[in-house]
């Protein structure tokens, strides 16, 4: 009557919580009550010594099974009511996939050893094989542990996530699969990149995706003949051009510093996306009005070249003057 009432309560809510709840008690709880019901019924009566020995052992077998289950059960409920608030739904599923089959299979192991304690037999050696033999797997899997120890971090930690654009080392792509042993990387020119998960917990993760907007600094030079009037116009002028542009922030831009054969300025804004074709479209249009507007203005950006003076070169007198050579140097 309480399980009806419960399945009646469950279908008029939407979390699956309440469902899950109710198939525990349905699936593990109530056939775990009628063989309790079933042993103190059955012990009230006079049986022969092996009939007992025999009912003991089954109602043993039973209830170890029906307990295993629901104590999985409860685990698994557990970690989704502990998880679904904090994570969506998907990460949820992925983390139990990953958890359960550990956790089910150390409980199926654990009620098996209670089950042959409690009928008379001798696990010690037993258990000391199960530790002999876990230390020997260890050992020789312990590649593959790393990788799921990191799996697990990445599950609980989650420093990125399935559709993420991430920067590891030299390598950068979206994020296709997360796996227990390895993680798989869709890269920027089309291939898929296989990378385990133990590389990734050692190596310094640049994520794009969670970015709410990028930062942009670059630098541009000009000729140092260029006047000190205009000049003193390009900080204003820059500003104009990146104000201009949808999507864009502007920060600063000064005449940061003389260079070898360029006055120098530094110009930083910011992109109100992570997207990186926009920023690229962005900074596009960025060039194209700065050499629009520098034309305009007969600014000429600058590039490297070398000045060589030529002493007493046109004077007859040899008097000690010098004409300048400019020569261009390739970058």
């Amino acid at each position: 009557m309480i399980l009806r009432r419960l399945k009646l309560w469950a279908v008029k809510t939407n979390s699956r919580l309440d469902d899950a709840l109710v198939k525990i008690g349905d699936r593990a709880l109530i056939p775990l009550a009628y063989v309790a019901i079933f042993y103190v019924a059955i012990t009230n009566l006079s049986l022969h010594p092996i009939l007992g020995n025999l009912i003991n052992a089954i109602a043993l077998i039973f209830s170890t099974f029906l307990g295993v289950r629901l104590v999985v059960s409860l685990a698994e409920y557990a970690m989704r009511l502990y998880w679904l608030n904090r994570r969506e739904i998907e990460t949820v599923d992925r983390a139990l996939n990953a958890l359960l089959p550990a956790i089910r299979t150390a409980a199926w192991g654990l009620g098996i050893i209670f089950v042959l304690d409690n009928l008379g037999f001798n696990i010690s050696a037993v258990v000391a094989g199960l530790g002999i033999g876990g230390v020997a797997i260890a050992l020789a899997s312990q590649g593959v542990l790393q990788d799921l120890f990191s799996y697990f971090s990445i599950l609980f930690d989650r420093p990125f996530e399935i559709g993420d654009f991430i920067v590891v080392g030299d390598m950068a792509g979206s994020v296709d699969y997360v796996g227990i042993k390895t993680t798989r990387i869709k890269s920027i020119t089309g291939e898929q990149v296989v990378v385990p998960n133990t590389n990734l917990t050692a190596s310094r993760i640049h994520n794009y995706k969670r970015m709410e907007r990028r930062r942009i600094l670059f630098k541009i030079g000009v000729i140092y003949e260029t006047p000190q009037e205009k000049l003193q116009q390009i900080p204003a002028l820059i500003r104009e051009i990146i104000e201009s542009i949808e999507n864009t922030l502007f920060d600063r831009a000064h005449f940061s510093s003389f260079g070898d054969f360029s006055l120098d300025f530094e110009i930083v804004y910011h992109v109100l996306s992570s997207d990186y074709a926009m920023y690229m479209d962005i900074q596009q249009r960025i060039n194209y009005e700065l050499k629009s507007a520098f034309e305009a203005r007969d600014i000429e950006f600058a590039y490297p070249t070398q000045v060589t003076y030529f002493e007493g070169m046109n004077n007859p007198k040899n008097s000690p003057s010098r004409e300048p050579l400019r020569q261009i140097l390739n970058p």
